[in-house]
């Protein structure tokens, strides 16, 4: 394996429309909650009488590198108020989850888990050198009340059991101390085994369960990877083993998996969690740091450019709990809704549709993303991601320029500290590659650069627009890392309510998305012609996408769902042509929130 290690948020700074989606993030929902939603305004973590379990760490997994990489004061304080708060309340052995000590064999660890992956993402950007023993003293405390059966793994913590490790890596580097590789062992022999309940991933239910739980399986992806160091394993690449079986029975054309809220099998109809998406990403971001298989970094874009964006607003002060590919309406199911086991709301774009776990987590997703786009290792650096964003570390300075993913041209400004290597990776799809305008071909990119050396590296690639198969077996049109979709008009119907003492008011309302233009469409075939439209100040605005694709279209008989009038059929009742072809402009995935992707050839 190849291992690298990520830089930090005071090291990286986003430029350019990575910027821009991050300020929009600062800007909405996510970086306000604490300000808007009782979760997290009023949690148990900071002595509140409100939810003290995963909101609150699941806020601020994302909130911490977005107030850093924004060099934000104001939300750099925010975050230092919760974590304060939190250590504040951490016991004398250690224990550090606000619960009553009576209650803590009952109190489910998966929250400890993740605030202590939470606490290394503060120590990464805040350097507070009281975290390390803080840390220390609650995953001691773990130890020994896991060793002892106090506590014990069940439910979310047993099938989450992995995300520990991080924490542990932290204190193992620091401390090297026995217990560390104990409880590491004593998570995984507590942790669920997936390879036992595997087989239970091919055929969908319309039953709730941990087993198929698409959150939890997401998650799951990356467990190899991220454990196998402390605990002495070979590594197996299990990640491309699970990731496989998973998306050959439940995949969908932007890279995720079909989950609302467990496992739905192949249908352009069935959702995908917001959770789901953010965490297959970070997922991805980790293999591809730990192993160097540029397989991860591609699908890892696939996600990000499509599935994250596609799941919020413009001005992200409202999410989707599930998106679908073929996805007609956003309107209250009346009835039954079409989701296996969410609810009747569960893809209006809202404060808290479903549930609020996203509500809490989707904020991981840009800045993770933008901690991502450079990787170092022993001998460099690789711009894993190139994006918009500039490095400034002790060995090397980067400034990367570029409209990537919507235009394949960049510019990387390097300055070189110390003799070191800077790699670039080139994704698969790249055709006619050049560098400084000589012709070449490689998927990694590398310079050897000397102490106080200076180049500019400029480099461009085409990508061709293609059809490619969807996993139903009908077809959709990408081009490079984008995916694109038949857009459908709609209109807003804004609802603002109280439920559970939740409230919903403008901004962080909810919304119906009503259509009011057609959705039955099939390809005409012919070829796809890629248009540059120009980037505005939402990378992924809906009303200006920065990129379209032009390709024949004709009208077709696609019916609805059985028992439906606003879910397209799973198939189309027939590929006949209505009418002659014409041209149409796909939008980016991302852009088309209400959209058909998957597409029929019609009938000639």
């Amino acid at each position: 394996m190849k291992k690298h290690c990520f830089y930090t948020a005071n090291e990286i700074e986003p430029t350019g429309w990575l910027r821009d989606q991050l300020v929009i993030q600062a800007n909405g929902l996510s970086g306000n909650l604490d300000r808007v939603w009782r979760d997290v305004r009023d949690s148990a973590w900071i002595g509140g009488d409100a939810e003290g379990w995963e909101r609150v760490p699941y806020w601020l997994d994302g909130f911490i590198p977005l107030a850093y990489l924004l060099r934000d004061e104001s939300m750099i304080a925010r975050a230092w108020k919760y974590v304060e708060s939190i250590i504040a309340f951490q016991k004398p052995d250690g224990w550090i989850c606000p619960c009553d000590d009576s209650a803590r064999s009952s109190y489910d660890t998966w929250a400890l888990l993740l605030l202590s992956k939470v606490l290394t993402v503060y120590y990464e950007c805040s350097r507070d050198e009281r975290i390390p023993k803080i840390l220390y003293d609650a995953m001691k405390n773990y130890h020994d009340l896991l060793s002892s059966g106090e506590v014990r793994l069940f439910d979310w913590g047993k099938y989450r059991w992995f995300e520990g490790f991080f924490a542990l890596e932290f204190l193992y580097e620091r401390y090297g101390e026995e217990w560390i590789l104990d409880l590491a062992r004593i998570l995984k022999s507590q942790g669920m085994d997936y390879h036992t309940i595997e087989h239970k991933w091919a055929r969908p239910l319309n039953e709730w369960t941990l087993d198929t739980h698409i959150v939890n399986l997401c998650m799951m992806i990356k467990s190899e990877a991220v454990s196998h160091a402390l605990l002495g394993d070979e590594y197996l690449d299990e990640g491309e083993y699970f990731y496989s079986l998973l998306y050959r029975h439940n995949g969908m054309p932007a890279g995720m998996l079909t989950g609302d809220e467990v496992l739905s099998g192949i249908s352009p109809i069935q959702g995908a969690e917001l959770c789901s998406v953010v965490e297959l990403m970070f997922a991805f971001e980790q293999l591809y740091a730990r192993t160097g298989d540029k397989k991860w970094a591609e699908r890892l874009e696939l996600l990000a450019f499509n599935a994250l964006p596609a799941s919020l607003s413009d001005d992200t002060w409202s999410h989707q709990y599930d998106q679908m590919s073929n996805q007609i309406a956003c309107i209250r199911f009346p009835g039954k809704p079409i989701f296996r086991t969410n609810f009747a709301d569960s893809h209006l774009f809202g404060l808290e549709p479903n549930y609020g776990c996203c509500t809490a987590n989707f904020g991981q997703g840009w800045p993770k993303l933008a901690l991502s786009v450079f990787l170092k290792s022993d001998d460099g650096v690789t711009c894993a991601l190139s994006l918009p964003c500039s490095l400034n570390s002790d060995e090397i300075s980067v400034e990367v320029t570029t409209d990537y993913p919507f235009k394949n041209e960049f510019s990387y400004t390097v300055c070189a500290k110390c003799d070191t290597v800077f790699r670039i990776r080139i994704p698969s799809f790249a055709k006619n590659l050049t560098v400084n305008g000589e012709a070449t071909e490689s998927e990694m990119l590398s310079f050897a650069l000397s102490a106080g050396e200076n180049r500019v590296i400029r480099v461009a690639f085409d990508t061709l627009p293609r059809f490619e198969k969807s996993p139903i077996g009908l077809n959709v049109a990408k081009c490079g890392s984008l995916l694109f979709a038949v857009p459908i008009r709609y209109r807003k119907n804004m609802l603002e309510y109280l439920r559970d003492g939740v409230e919903r008011k403008f901004p962080y309302c909810d919304y119906e998305y009503i259509p009011e233009s057609d959705y039955g469409y099939g390809f005409a075939g012919g070829k796809l012609g890629c248009e540059f439209k120009g980037l505005s100040d939402v990378p992924f605005s809906s009303e200006k996408p920065p990129v379209v694709l032009k390709a024949s279209v004709a009208p077709i008989d696609w019916g609805y769902e059985e028992g439906y009038n606003t879910v397209c059929a799973r198939l189309p009742k027939s590929c006949a042509p209505l009418s002659a072809p014409t041209v149409t402009e796909l939008y980016p995935y991302a852009c088309a929130k209400l959209r058909m992707t998957e597409l029929p050839f019609v009938e000639e």
